[in-house]
């Protein structure tokens, strides 16, 4: 199995979002993460970089983080 860190950008400043994500849904301009263990964040912007072989998704913000 392989679950991926992501990590935003803001302000040209990199920052840890989550742990172990097992899916990632675009819906407009909102990008869905959901971890193994049902959490799910929420943040408005773009993908970046998905880099398979590191393990980890760079997502550039331009808005807020959303917990669910």
């Amino acid at each position: 199995m392989c679950l991926s860190k992501a990590y935003v950008e803001k302000d040209n400043k990199k920052e840890f979002l989550m742990t172990d994500v097992a899916s990632v849904t675009v819906e407009g301009s909102n990008i869905v993460l959901k971890n193994l263990f049902g959490e799910k964040k929420e943040v408005t912007g773009v993908i970046r970089e998905i880099d398979f072989t590191g393990n980890g998704l760079r997502l550039e913000v331009s808005g807020r983080t959303k917990d669910s």
